[in-house]
This record gives C-alpha cells, sequence and structure tokens, in this order.
C-alpha cells in the first residue's frame, strides 16, 4: 500500500506535466487559428489596405498566385517586417477614402444628346431625290449636297478667300450641315434615357412632312417631357412654316401649329416671336477644317485696308413703297468715293452676282461698314457674311439682329454694330454719311476687333473635322438648346407647369423698344 501510494505521485507528475504540454499545444493552435482567421480578415480587399501591401512588397505581375500563396507571402512579409505591422491596424487616410469615394467625373453629364432614327422618308430620301427640291427657288439643289451639304469648293478668287476652306453653301440646307455636324458631335448617346436633349433630324425646310408627327408621339421618348425635350434645325425662316390660313395655296405651312411641333423646339436661320423659335446663323461660304485656318482669316481681316466708307451687296425692292432699300442705293449712289455697290443680278450664264463668294468678300473686305436692311424677311446671310470679313454692320430695325441671334452675338449690340432706326423710311433725316462720320476713330476700332473676334462663332466648321480651341455656331447652337430644355426640367422639378410660356407669342419682340439708335 505504502509502495503504491509512493508510486502515485511521479504518476500523477507525469499525467499533470502531459495534460499541461497539451493544454499548451492546443493553445498555440488557438492562437494560431484565430491569428490566421484575424489576419485574413484585415488583409481582404478592404479600404485599400491589400493595395498598399502589394504595392509596397510585390511585384503586381505576380498578384496573380493562388489565394494560399497570397496569404503565406503576406503574412510572411508582415512578421519579418515587424516596423510595418502598422498597414495592417491603420485605418485609410483622408486622402485614401477620398479617392476611393469621390466619383469619376463625367465630361458629358448634362450635354448628351440622342439623334432620332427616323425613318428615311424624312430625310435621306430627300436628298436622294434632290433634283424635285426648289426649296422657293427655281434651282436644282443637287450640286448643293455635295462634300457634307457644304456644296463645291470655291476656288480662291484673285486672293480674297486665302485658304481651301471655301464652298459654294446654300443656306437653305444649314439642315443637312447640321445634322452631319451632329453626327460628330461629341456627347452623342444611344441611350436615349440619359440624353438631356433629343435632335429630330427632320429637313422640314425640304418637305412638309406631315407623316411625322404620328410617328414621333409613339417613340417612348416623347413620353418622357411630351416632346418638350426635343428640337429640330430648319435652313429657312420660321415665318414659313406658322402660315395661319387654312388655303394650302398660300406661302408656307402650318407645321409650327401643329400640337406635336408645338412642344418642341425649332431651331433657324431666323425666328419668329414665338418662344419656341430660336434663330442660328446663316450658313457662310467659309468652313474651315483647322484652328489655323480661322486665325489665319482673322489675321487677315485685322491687316485688310478699306477703302469705303461702308458699302451695301443687294438688289433693289421696287414693288415695296418707301422700301429702306431703295433709300440706301440712293444714298450709295450719291456719295461718290466714300461707298461701293454690288446689286446683286442676273450676270453671266444666268448666274447670280452675289451666289459668288469671291465678289461678296472683296467688297466687304475693303468696306468699314456693311449696311444690312431687312430684305423679304428681317434677317439676311449678308449679315454673316460682313462679320466673317471684318466689317462692322449697320442695321435698321432690330428684328434684324438684336432680337434674332442671342447665343450667338453680344446683348451689347453697340460694342459690334451701328443701329440707325428707321420705323418709316419718310422720317430718315439724317443721311448715311454724316451719322458714319460722327463715330470716333477708337470706337470704330474697337468695334471692328469685336467683329473679328466673332468670326468662330458665326461660322459653321466642315462637318468632316473638328476645331480643338474655337466654338463655332454649331456649338453655341447646342449649348443653348441644352439650357433652354434644362430650363424647362427645372421648372418641372419645381413643380410647375411646363408648358406654360413655352409656345407663347411674344408682341413686343421685333418693336424699336428698348434700343436706341447713333446719335
Amino acid at each position: 500500500m505504502h509502495y503504491v501510494k509512493m508510486m502515485e505521485k511521479p504518476i500523477i507528475r507525469k499525467c499533470c506535466n502531459n495534460q499541461l504540454w497539451l493544454v499548451i499545444l492546443i493553445s498555440f493552435v488557438l492562437c494560431f487559428v484565430l491569428l490566421c482567421f484575424d489576419y485574413s480578415a484585415l488583409t481582404g480587399n478592404q479600404d485599400g489596405v491589400t493595395a498598399v501591401l502589394v504595392s509596397n512588397y510585390e511585384n503586381p505581375i505576380t498578384t496573380q498566385k493562388s489565394e494560399s500563396l497570397q496569404f503565406t507571402t503576406s503574412l510572411n512579409e508582415t512578421l519579418i517586417r515587424p516596423n510595418r505591422t502598422d498597414f495592417i491596424t491603420r485605418q485609410p487616410s483622408k486622402d485614401q477614402q477620398s479617392v476611393k469615394e469621390k466619383p469619376v467625373a463625367d465630361s458629358c453629364s448634362g450635354e448628351y444628346i440622342y439623334i432620332h432614327n427616323l425613318p428615311r422618308r424624312f430625310n435621306q430620301e430627300l436628298i436622294e431625290s434632290c433634283e424635285s427640291i426648289t426649296v422657293g427657288t427655281e434651282r436644282n439643289m443637287c450640286p448643293y449636297l455635295v462634300n457634307s451639304g457644304l456644296g463645291h469648293e470655291v476656288e480662291n478668287f484673285e486672293g480674297v478667300l486665302l485658304n481651301k476652306s471655301w464652298y459654294a453653301t446654300n443656306q437653305f440646307l444649314l439642315a443637312v450641315i447640321f445634322h452631319n455636324k451632329m453626327k460628330q458631335y461629341k456627347c452623342l448617346t444611344n441611350d436615349s434615357s440619359l440624353a438631356s436633349a433629343i435632335y429630330v433630324p427632320f429637313y422640314a425646310g425640304l418637305d412638309v412632312g406631315r407623316y411625322l408627327w404620328g410617328w414621333m408621339v409613339s417613340q417612348p421618348e416623347w413620353k418622357k417631357m411630351w416632346g418638350r425635350d426635343h428640337f429640330l434645325v430648319v435652313g429657312r425662316i420660321s415665318w414659313d412654316f406658322r402660315r395661319q390660313t387654312d388655303n394650302e395655296s398660300d406661302w408656307g405651312s402650318k407645321l409650327r401649329f401643329l400640337p406635336e411641333s408645338n412642344n418642341m423646339s425649332m431651331l433657324s436661320i431666323e425666328s419668329s416671336s414665338w418662344n419656341n423659335d430660336y434663330a442660328i446663323p446663316y450658313p457662310t461660304c467659309f468652313h474651315p477644317s483647322k484652328d489655323s485656318e480661322v486665325l489665319q482669316w482673322q489675321d487677315k481681316m485685322r491687316r485688310q485696308k478699306r477703302p469705303y466708307l461702308f458699302s451695301f451687296a443687294g438688289a433693289p425692292r421696287p414693288d415695296l413703297q418707301d422700301s429702306v432699300r431703295g433709300r440706301i442705293i440712293e444714298e450709295c449712289q450719291a456719295s461718290k468715293n466714300l461707298c461701293k455697290l454690288l446689286e446683286c443680278s442676273y450676270g453671266v450664264n444666268g448666274a447670280i452676282t452675289c451666289d459668288n463668294p469671291g465678289n461678296v468678300m472683296r467688297l466687304f473686305q475693303n468696306s468699314v461698314y456693311c449696311l444690312q436692311p431687312a430684305g423679304d424677311s428681317y434677317t439676311r446671310r449678308s449679315i454673316f457674311d460682313a462679320i466673317l470679313a471684318g466689317c462692322i454692320p449697320v442695321f435698321f430695325h432690330p428684328g434684324t439682329a438684336y432680337a434674332q441671334y442671342k447665343w450667338h452675338l453680344p446683348q451689347n449690340y453697340s460694342k459690334y454694330s451701328v443701329f440707325i432706326p428707321v420705323k418709316d423710311v419718310k422720317d430718315w433725316k439724317a443721311g448715311i454719311n454724316e451719322t458714319l462720320l460722327r463715330i470716333p476713330e477708337e470706337r470704330v476700332m474697337s468695334m471692328r476687333e469685336e467683329v473679328i473676334r466673332l468670326i468662330p462663332s458665326i461660322i459653321y466648321a466642315d462637318p468632316r473635322s473638328r476645331l480643338e480651341t474655337f466654338e463655332d455656331a454649331f456649338d453655341l447652337a447646342v449649348k443653348g438648346i441644352l439650357d433652354r430644355i434644362d430650363g424647362v426640367r427645372k421648372v418641372i422639378r419645381d413643380g410647375g407647369d411646363p408648358s406654360a410660356g413655352f409656345a407663347d407669342g411674344d408682341d413686343f419682340k421685333y418693336t424699336f423698344s428698348g434700343y436706341g439708335g447713333e446719335t
């Protein structure tokens, strides 16, 4: 019994030792497992921590290893570099948080445009049957459709045109030119839900398009704002689409009085007095493809000598009694060496003299002022030919420019033009010579520089290329219509009625109120 008791102590001691080692072993295993678990949780792709470890210790190319190998390598790196263990437990810095949380900026946000894919009969088929299009003239329009609607290239006329950016462009084809430029627009989208505006490439100036509207309203894009985010472009004056009679034999159409069309905005070479019509410049014959061509032309206009005080290019209006044009032609003819007249008439081979850009540019380049009376309507292409030539335009009615091209010309009209208000030619007492000669030379120089500065904003660059630093007439028109539609969206967001004022008429748009002339 005593022997047994004496033997119990070493047996008990041995058992205790074994149990102790077992506890230590289990504890070590548990700690190791916990450490592994804790480390794997921390080194997951979380808050940029793994990226820090890889960028400091691994070649990024080797990160395609197996998951276990990645863990082993990362763990070894951490254990052998105790001074780096702060990477594991440290929270990401503010800079890291800002990089992660800051969204990537979308340079086209608010500027996306979706082009409606219209049936071909509303645009392409009209072009293909160009021989039957006269658009109010007696000319065959087919020759003007080449070169993306710019017309045939014009040779440098006696050194007047400088480079090969000149074309025989027809003003009625603005819709075709605009469409071709829109195809190159930097923020086009195929997803109409992303679009800030919907462009409808319907050549309304070439066809009445009476079947377009039934197709249009059936499209899902229409229902988003019931057409108020839609716009179209025409190469005619807006009045041609606002015939107020039901007589089909009367001039023009009732296109803009149709309910569906009334919900859209229209860009044209001359706006009407309705709020959903907007004027954009007539296309000139200058369509540069590079910024350098614009700069060269501007420099040429700054250096140009101008021997004539003023000039006029146009035809008389004998059927209009007391016409301002008639008075201008009389004064020009009586002014001897101060004025130069280019009468637009049929010349050799039936060509109209003013259709040759060389004739018009030579006249305007040699003039300080270019007279711009109203013609068959308020506006005329000659306005933009004058600006292109660095010639200061002289207006006689606010509807010719000031109430029209608000996206393209300065609101302070005295910066770039002279205004001689003539409500009635019978009351026109001061002569043009006297009025223009009273203007100080300093102001003349300032106005001319502003006119030359405006050149990029009133031309349409070649649709087959894109200017890098200048915004042309197309760019400014797109900006303008996007702002217009954004304003309608704001009304909707604020709980207002988007139809209120959208297509209202403005009876004061073309009045002389608020426009002062030269004294």
